[in-house]
């Protein structure tokens, strides 16, 4: 289903975008991993991608929110791979705190991350999609942002403002060819919520569970290929902000 083609996965070298990066190359995808921090995660998950799938697949250390760093990581990418058609926009941190006593640096630094990141991948992937007639962009929001959530203004601000990058930017490159949606997932058992597994948000989840990064996963290879759906965000969270 992408054979052939080329996926970037920021955050990719655990949690979810480690489950994305495996479901996009079992279709056939090559993978750019974009990580910061320890290097053998990413690697680890580039060699199962070849070993296991048999595409290309590469590692990339890039700081999401330096717009001068994506310009030089996506210019790699374009060496090494020839295209990108797929853009997988995971990387995000967290910060939690009471707006009381939320540091301003807290504040901005997720922000800066979390979606000032998108932008700057979309911004400099822009060029290639357009020359080529031909890509998919998925924004990974929150159910926070659209609900919010006590104790996470900056994070909730974050995945809220990508709900909105993500429709503004679906509306001006749908006539070029290219799509761009967002997956909101929920409570999903990564490092993230390690610490989470007694929250009393639980207990609002009709499906009565955590998610699993897989099934986060296959919401993004729906949208990714779904090739008449773009402004969707689809939420991916046991029903828990239906």
């Amino acid at each position: 289903m992408l054979n052939g083609k080329t996926a970037i996965v920021t955050g990719g070298s655990r949690g979810i975008g480690e489950a994305v990066a495996y479901k996009l190359a079992s279709l056939g995808a090559n993978i750019a991993v974009l990580f910061v921090g320890d290097p053998s995660g990413a690697e680890a998950v580039c060699e199962k991608c070849r070993k296991e799938y048999g595409v290309e697949a590469k590692s990339y250390l890039c700081d999401v929110s330096d717009f001068a760093a994506v310009k030089g990581t996506v210019g790699e990418i374009k060496r090494d791979f020839g295209a990108a058609h797929v853009l997988v926009n995971n990387a995000g941190i967290t910060r939690d705190g009471l707006l009381a006593m939320m540091k301003e640096e807290d504040f901005d630094r997720v922000l800066e991350v979390n979606l000032k990141g998108a932008f700057n991948m979309i911004r400099h992937c822009a060029g290639l999609f357009l020359r080529q007639r031909e890509g998919a962009i998925v924004n990974i929001s929150s159910v926070t942002g659209l609900t919010g959530n006590p104790g996470q203004a900056n994070y909730a601000a974050s995945k809220a403002g990508l709900v909105g990058l993500t429709k503004s930017i679906a509306k001006e490159l749908a006539p070029k060819g290219v799509r761009c949606n967002a997956v909101a997932p929920g409570f999903i058992a990564t490092d993230m919520t390690s610490g989470q597994t007694e929250n009393p948000m639980l207990k609002l989840v009709p499906l009565g569970r955590m998610g699993r990064p897989e099934e986060v996963a296959e919401a993004v290879a729906y949208l990714a290929t779904a090739s008449y759906v773009t402004g969707e965000v689809l939420r991916v969270d046991g029903g828990l902000a239906m």
